[in-house]
């Protein structure tokens, strides 16, 4: 039978071709010393080309023979997929104009293959016939799943639409690569254009690890501090500036990250939020979060709402008590006649609280938390759980700050290696992530491929002779990444498209949240919390404070989260440009989840990369952080009955969520961990919530 799959099928103008683009390298590691903008369009167009072929081919297998058909179908965009990701990275990490025109020029015609893709009349009639044979009655549990999932995505993807809907639809996908993408650069922009110099009076209370890393040593701004919107230098100043003015400036310039002249986000968001519900509503759905959560564990965007609502009525009483704690805590320090408590300063004066209350500052936690060492403890706590071992070893990088591991099996299996880029630039963007460059798993010839990712963050770098010395919050997000990376690394789904984080969205951050938990947990301290100058450990008195701190304002941190959660799903439920301006209604809709009024020009939604900077993201998802908080607190509960560091424990959630990937249905899955589904009240004891909402 003659087999349709045939991954080195290339001409030999077009291998020529691979010989000198770096970007059509199918080595494992990629040759990112060499990648250049220039080299973008001839590989989008080698790869569409390739792509196409191949697609055909499928599409004639009726008539060819179907061997290799599923298979075929499964790595038919791998090459293309993995240049796009490569591209929209570099993009992200030393982005410039060239490669913003690169990206930019790219987008479209990726965007419109995937489309003709998803509408295929050739593919989705070769695949409906393959579905009705025998070889797919036959198919193991893993590979009808893909089956099934292949069947849905065309039928989501606009193949049974008449040929006018299918037009329109490929130009709303087109459209929306575009416009999403111009936000993603407008918000990366709206950092980078921001910088401040002031005297160094005007940094009276903040740590002097800022204050150093912040001054100018020479040229025209020397001996003053160069202050930018960048996290490391942002988040310190608004919990410890004493200067009130200061604080004010910095927090209406990050209000207008989204809102700047040549960059302005506010013309782009009434244009997305109409392109996705023209779509939704293309392909028979009510909107666009239910067409998205479709195929998620909350099914629907109503669903998804209830939970958020749910949440918020259990929450309420420990926000409404919190509030009113700071509130009097303020007129206490700052006097009757201060002004009124406005949205730069609760960061400022709850620090000052919990100091009150707790004797613990954040940074008195820091020394403790060296880079390397946090590093060094997590691969050590994945590989007691897990049975893993990471060494770093040497790649071609894209920047010199990059480092690159290798991760093995307790075999001394080759799994996965991964890079890593820790530290804030001008030309990366904000917030911190994980990636897959390349999904390896079981091969058929019975070899294993290993997997190729990365985590990039945005964290406190080091200065001077000082080392990167990270926030207890920086080492979380640390665990949190690799918490993904394991999700990916350890995947054994033969089937590509399954592989890894290839999940439900809401269920994609248990692993992540779940790794969360560690950082909390004092044996697991006591493997990398030392001193970066004495080698002494972590005081117990220290843990202490930082345990009983750990709850301090959980109301208003979930609360927060629940705002993010809840404008999103609005906007993608229930806007409609009758209701007006969409940064007022955002900044109504999220007044009751904040502590002190909104600014009356709020533009935070402007500057919200996670729902609007790609054609997907977290749009109506955003409140799967919290669905899959609920399942990280309760798959906790057994570690901590079983032990933190119980191999047997890691053993069967390798077995029955890290290796998985899409598998099988992601509730079912839990429950295989668990032995039964979810305890919702779980999040709400471990937040210290749950006594606050029996109450209520």
């Amino acid at each position: 039978m003659t087999s349709v799959q045939d991954a080195s099928d290339h001409s030999q103008s077009g291998q020529a071709q691979h010989d000198h683009n770096p970007l059509l390298s199918t080595e494992f590691l990629i040759p990112f010393d060499r990648i250049r903008p220039e080299h973008v369009l001839t590989a989008t167009e080698l790869l569409i080309a390739e792509a196409r072929a191949r697609l055909e081919r499928l599409a004639r297998a009726p008539e060819t023979g179907f061997g290799g058909f599923l298979d075929g179908l499964d790595v038919l965009t791998t090459r293309l997929d993995t240049m796009t990701t490569i591209v929209g990275h570099l993009d992200g990490v030393v982005s410039d104009e060239h490669w913003r025109a690169a990206k930019q020029a790219m987008l479209p015609p990726v965007s419109a293959f995937h489309t003709d893709l998803g509408m295929h009349a050739g593919l989705y009639a070769a695949l409906k016939t393959y579905a009705a044979s025998e070889e797919a009655r036959a198919l193991d549990p893993v590979r009808a799943r893909f089956l099934k999932l292949s069947l849905d995505s065309f039928r989501r993807g606009g193949a049974d639409l008449p040929q006018q809907g299918q037009a329109r639809l490929k130009a709303l996908n087109i459209d929306l690569s575009e416009v999403t993408s111009r936000y993603g650069s407008n918000c990366m922009d709206g950092v980078s254009a921001y910088e401040l110099f002031v005297e160094t009076p005007r940094l009276q209370g903040v740590p002097d690890r800022v204050q150093q890393a912040t001054l100018v040593e020479t040229g025209e701004h020397a001996g003053q501090h160069r202050l930018t919107l960048h996290a490391p230098t942002f988040l310190p100043l608004m919990t410890y500036a004493d200067d009130r003015a200061l604080r004010e400036e910095l927090y209406r310039a990050y209000n207008a990250v989204g809102v700047g002249e040549g960059r302005d986000n506010r013309e782009l968001l009434p244009r997305i939020l109409a392109l996705r519900q023209e779509k939704a509503e293309l392909l028979g759905y009510r909107n666009y979060a239910d067409y998205l959560l479709e195929e998620r564990m909350a099914g629907t965007g109503d669903r998804a709402m209830a939970f958020e609502e749910d949440l918020t009525h259990r929450t309420g009483p420990a926000f409404e008590r919190e509030n009113a704690e700071l509130e009097a805590f303020y007129r206490e320090q700052a006097g009757q006649e201060a002004p009124p408590l406005a949205a730069w300063d609760t960061t400022y004066w709850a620090e000052k609280q919990r100091l009150a209350l707790y004797a613990l500052d954040d940074e008195e936690l820091r020394p403790y938390f060296k880079l390397s060492s946090v590093l060094a403890g997590l691969f050590e706590v994945a590989r007691r759980l897990f049975g893993i071992s990471v060494q770093e070893a040497q790649a071609p990088v894209w920047h010199d700050e990059v480092k690159f591991y290798e991760m093995r099996g307790e075999d001394g299996e080759h799994i996965a290696s991964f890079y890593t880029d820790w530290f804030p630039r001008d030309s990366k963007r904000g917030g911190a992530w994980m990636n897959g460059f390349r999904v390896g798993g079981p091969q058929a010839d019975g070899v294993f491929a290993p997997h190729l990712g990365l985590m990039c963050g945005n964290m406190t770098p080091p200065s001077g002779e000082r080392p990167a010395l990270l926030s207890h919050d920086e080492v979380e997000t640390v665990f949190h990444e690799f918490g993904h990376l394991l999700h990916f690394s350890l995947s054994r789904v033969p089937v590509r498209q399954l592989a890894g984080t290839n999940v439900a969205w809401d269920f994609v951050e248990l692993p992540s949240h779940l790794m969360e938990n560690w950082t909390w947990n004092q044996d697991t301290l006591a493997l990398f919390a030392r001193h970066h100058q004495s080698g002494e450990a972590l005081p117990e008195e220290l843990f202490t404070r930082m345990i009983r701190a750990r709850n301090f304002r959980a109301g208003n941190a979930a609360m927060r989260q629940y705002s993010f959660g809840t404008v999103d799903l609005s906007l993608h439920t229930r806007y409609t440009p009758a209701d007006g301006d969409i940064l007022a209604y955002a900044r109504d809709l999220s007044a009751r989840f904040q502590a002190t009024p909104p600014l009356p020009d709020d533009a935070r939604i402007a500057n919200f990369g996670h729902l609007f900077s790609s054609p997907v993201g977290y749009a109506a998802g955003y409140y799967s952080y919290k669905w899959a908080e609920v399942l990280d607190a309760d798959a906790f509960t057994r570690f901590e009955r079983e032990g933190v560091m119980n191999r047997a424990t890691g053993r069967a959630f390798v077995a029955a969520v890290l290796s998985r990937g899409n598998g099988a249905p992601a509730e079912q899955l839990f429950q295989e961990f668990m032995g039964r589904g979810a305890d919702p009240q779980a999040l709400l004891r471990r937040s210290g919530l749950d006594a606050a909402a029996g109450s209520a």
